[in-house]
């Protein structure tokens, strides 16, 4: 395969998202995903308070803010109770008899061993980052005494475009990988930048045209990819966890204030000005957006969740991406 038709090696080069639109929904702090939203949230109703004629009075003498706040307590109670479902469902893939629970172990250590094998080591790592990284050096190494040994022909051309595909991929990878910290979205987000699929593809490919040559390169990619599976789903179980426990937390003062706006709103009075906004609206934009804190925080969190999920959908030698052939 020459250099035009290879398809691209990193996410983010293979995603049809934006370069910033990608780095909002994975990379950045899902803190700061839900800052920027609950930002978005109060200055436009702050904003648009501002403008309208008469704000204060409506918000006032209709019953628009009872209505809306009543949703917003419906909805934060409904969230919970859907959080907690969905925490009850993360804890049951860990409970179970021991006979589960051997059964796991024995795949555990069987995997691991195998994972040594491969690496040609006694032991092999222990950290996520440092095992997937082994996987992506030894891909590298492989590769690289391939295309030091390549025949001539096309055989050798076919190999020379995997390998250098290859070498460089791991060298980023591994470099990325190195220091990264299991709980933080480095690993992962290393890990997806390795594209696997199209080299166990490619050394299928050329091994049936020219013969079994890549047999040790490609039981090492394949091993990468039920690594990289695993420690994603393990991943995946550690954020639902996180955003159980921070729904959780950020729904007690969404609920207070959203009382507090029901019941005591239409008697309070707020007659300072803040920022130069009528105290009324600018009570109303806060509320709201207390209000919708634990909706931010979930939005957030899906967001890389979902991303995740739609860009390694498939495993193996299936390529689901756009790709010449």
């Amino acid at each position: 395969m020459d250099e035009e038709n290879r398809p691209d090696d990193t996410l983010r080069e293979c995603a049809d998202e934006g370069k910033w639109r990608l780095w909002l929904v994975m990379n950045a702090d899902r803190r700061v995903v839900a800052v920027v939203l609950l930002l978005s949230v109060f200055l436009t109703l702050l904003v648009a308070g501002g403008a309208y004629p008469g704000a204060e009075v409506t918000l006032r003498e209709t019953d628009s803010v009872d209505t809306m706040f009543q949703g917003l307590l419906t909805a934060t109670i409904t969230g919970v109770t859907l959080v907690l479902t969905l925490n009850q469902l993360v804890l049951s893939q860990e409970l179970g008899a021991v006979g589960d629970q051997r059964d796991r172990m024995d795949g555990a250590v069987t995997f691991h061993r195998d994972a040594a094998d491969v690496l040609d080591t006694t032991v092999a790592p222990a950290q996520p980052a440092q095992f997937l990284g082994s996987f992506v050096r030894m891909a590298g190494e492989q590769a690289e005494a391939l295309r030091e040994n390549a025949p001539d022909g096309e055989a050798g051309e076919a190999i020379e475009s995997l390998t250098e595909s290859i070498i460089g991929n791991a060298d980023s990878v591994a470099e990325d990988l190195d220091g990264a910290s299991f709980g933080e979205f480095d690993v992962v987000s290393g890990a997806l930048d390795f594209n696997y699929s199209w080299k166990v593809y490619e050394t299928q490919r050329i091994d049936a045209e020219f013969g079994d040559q890549l047999d040790s390169l490609r039981r090492t990619l394949t091993l990468f990819g039920p690594a990289r599976e695993h420690f994603k789903t393990l991943y995946f179980q550690w954020e639902l966890t996180a955003l159980s426990r921070t729904i959780l937390t950020a729904a007690i003062p969404a609920l207070v204030v959203s009382l507090f706006i029901v019941a005591y709103f239409n008697v309070a009075t707020f007659e300072a000005t803040v920022f130069g906004f009528d105290g009324l609206v600018f009570v109303f934009a806060l509320g709201a957006t207390i209000g919708l804190v634990p909706f931010a925080i979930l939005l957030s969190y899906v967001l890389r969740i979902a991303t995740v999920t739609k860009h390694t959908l498939s495993i193996g030698p299936f390529i689901l991406r756009g790709t010449d052939d």
